[in-house]
């Protein structure tokens, strides 16, 4: 297992992040992302859904961590998730495409989860839910395509309460070795991938929200990061 543990400033050059573009050169709107993943949702499982395993199940294992039994999953899609969730936690899910929302409440109903509480096709700039409505939120691999980062990151500090837990895994660009050639390789193709080479740890993060996170590096080849905030 190749995980990095610390802080942000333990792990990264935080001031260096500062010198960086304010966002990836193409941000993707919220048609964009539907459309990517309306293409994506009858093959999601068996090739990003392989791919991302080690993270996700890293992410869920630090909900399922976490004190609180109220869950918020940002990025819900097919519900790949949502079998690894511990039964005394209470899930709400939220997607902006409809197509992933409806595999995922197949998975719901097909194995009898119990403790999945809603499926909702929202936007997770702008939610519909009460301030300090949550225990834990999480968001998967949602990051980089979002059109307004920063704004995801702020509605989640809205919606989970003060003490609380905030934790997002995404891919966010290498600045050196294979992964690096990788992105450049993959960069024709992000806009069909809905997702973004060219995306930093500081188009979504201040720099107090890094110096304070706990960053840990996933496999395969560090290709996603999990942060973790307390609100």
């Amino acid at each position: 297992m190749s995980e990095i543990y610390g802080t942000a400033a333990e792990t990264l050059n935080v001031g260096s992040l500062s010198s960086r573009a304010t966002g990836p050169k193409r941000p993707m709107d919220a048609d964009a992302v539907r459309t990517a993943y309306r293409r994506w949702a009858g093959l999601y499982d068996f090739g990003f859904g392989l791919i991302s395993g080690h993270a996700r199940r890293s992410a869920v294992a630090a909900v399922n961590a976490a004190p609180g039994p109220k869950v918020l999953e940002v990025g819900v899609g097919t519900g790949l998730a949502l079998p690894l969730y511990a039964a005394d936690k209470r899930v709400t899910g939220i997607d902006l495409s409809t197509n992933m929302l409806g595999l995922a409440r197949e998975r719901v109903a097909g194995m009898k989860l119990r403790n999945i509480e809603a499926l909702l096709e929202m936007d997770a700039q702008a939610t519909n839910f009460e301030t300090g409505q949550f225990d834990i939120a999480v968001a998967m691999f949602v990051a980089s395509v979002v059109p307004n980062p920063q704004a995801l990151v702020a509605e989640l500090k809205r919606v989970v309460r003060p003490g609380g837990t905030i934790l997002f895994v995404n891919h966010f660009a290498a600045e050196r070795g294979p992964v690096w050639w990788v992105e450049r390789a993959m960069a024709p193709a992000s806009s069909l991938l809905g997702w973004h080479p060219d995306f930093h740890l500081n188009h979504m993060f201040a720099e107090t929200d890094l110096k304070s996170a706990t960053i840990r590096s996933m496999r395969p080849m560090s290709l996603f990061r999990l942060i973790q905030l307390q609100n």
